[in-house]
């Protein structure tokens, strides 16, 4: 039974192409990427061994041995980062909080989003429940159906809600992200029960993105919102305390064009800070 890390490490090695590491592309290559033989040998271990890892007979690789194929694939720190974090998966760690990630917004966090407004900011988690936003938020994501339900969930809208390719004409890029972001929490528990959850609903637009591990171009956000026409939005995403388990979006206009068309829809007026609890 093949794991995450084995998922990623296929990936990864199907995605490499041998000539950027100095290997013959040779004609009689069935794929483009590497074969194990060659993985192998860069890593300095066995076929045998990566075999078992790649198809999760062997659940706990070494440190030594994760960095050594990491520096054989030339990962760069962001899949470095989930190559690390998929093997303690896979050798049983506890990732995250031992208890159910909090849903609730502490005061100060709320106070701080308060700061923001009437900027573009929401309070959310790596399973893409919105859990906090400011009056600017709610122009910009209610008239897309967003906030249409008591407990919004980003990534469930965009894998379940037929408005969501017409809200993000880059859909591919948000659902590669929000896909992406389901393996690092709240906490693995969690995650893993979400997951199974949405699959059924989401189809295979969903679980193809999830083991595919690619990790996402995060550029800017490309949003179509029904009155206004398109808005282009950098996004700026802070951490907050691991005990929190949940991170502060804030979104800022990527050209004039939208800056102009955010202001112009304020002046059409909004709601105030919300917070969903």
């Amino acid at each position: 039974m093949s794991t995450p890390l084995g998922d990623f490490l296929r990936a990864r090695r199907d995605a490499t192409r041998p000539e950027t590491l100095g290997l013959p592309a040779g004609p009689r290559r069935r794929v483009p990427g590497l074969r194990r033989s060659e993985l192998a040998s860069l890593a300095g271990i066995s076929v045998e061994y990566l075999v078992r890892i790649e198809q999760g007979s062997d659940r706990n690789p070494s440190a030594s041995v994760v960095n050594a194929l990491a520096d054989a694939l030339r990962l760069d720190v962001s899949e470095r980062e989930h190559l690390r974090y998929l093997a303690k998966i896979a050798a049983g760690v506890c990732i995250g909080p031992l208890t159910q990630p909090r849903l609730e917004v502490r005061q100060t966090v709320l106070k701080l989003l308060d700061q923001l407004e009437p900027g573009i900011a929401l309070v959310t988690n790596r399973l893409g429940d919105i859990l906090a936003y400011t009056s600017g938020f709610d122009l910009v994501a209610r008239p897309s159906g967003l906030l249409d339900t008591d407990r919004p969930n980003l990534t469930r809208f965009v894998f379940t809600d037929r408005r969501a390719r017409e809200v993000f004409p880059e859909w591919d890029q948000i659902a590669d992200e929000r896909a992406f972001d389901l393996w690092h929490g709240p906490s693995a528990e969690r995650s893993a029960q979400f997951r199974a959850e949405l699959a059924p609903v989401a189809g295979d637009d969903f679980t193809q993105r999830l083991n595919r591990h690619a990790l996402p171009r995060r550029g800017p956000l490309r949003w179509t919102h029904p009155v206004v026409g398109e808005l282009r939005l950098d996004r700026e995403v802070l951490e907050l305390p691991p005990a929190d388990a949940q991170q502060l979006v804030v979104f800022l206009p990527a050209d004039d064009t939208t800056a102009d068309t955010l202001n112009r829809l304020r002046r059409r007026g909004g709601t105030s800070l919300r917070a969903v609890n």
